[in-house]
């Protein structure tokens, strides 16, 4: 488990946000509060500061990740994608909820985000134990 495993971790975690913010895109823009173009994208979407931003911490969740898999001995596909998963769910998914309860956003909005984030979590773990 190298950089190289980290790199495709990252972009297979970033293509699933891709298609899962696509198929939710109406939900997510509804309850994000997130302005909307008259094309109905977000009004930011030729920004692409945004895009790299969350590829930047993405590779550092991964990167993270290959450190404690490493450390605890995970090394097949079976454990990392369920050690992923726990990640996901366990450490991300609450402090999105936390971050949204106190901003006061709608609870689907940490659903929905949440749904990602456990997700992508388990594709990075069992990436990184296929290299």
């Amino acid at each position: 488990m190298g950089f190289f495993s980290v790199i495709i971790a990252a972009v297979a975690a970033f293509a699933f946000g891709a298609v899962y913010y696509m198929v939710l895109a109406k939900q997510w823009m509804a309850v994000s509060g997130v302005d909307v173009g008259s094309d109905g994208k977000p009004a930011n979407s030729g920004n692409p500061t945004p895009y790299i931003v969350s590829f930047v911490c993405i590779i550092l969740v991964a990167g993270m990740m290959r450190h404690s898999f490493a450390l605890s001995g995970v090394e097949t596909f079976g454990k990392g994608l369920l050690s992923g998963l726990g990640i996901g769910l366990f450490f991300i998914s609450p402090w999105i909820f936390i971050n949204t309860g106190y901003s006061n956003r709608p609870w689907k909005l940490a659903v929905i985000d949440s749904g990602y984030a456990a997700t992508a979590a388990a594709i990075i773990g069992g990436v990184l134990t296929l290299f």
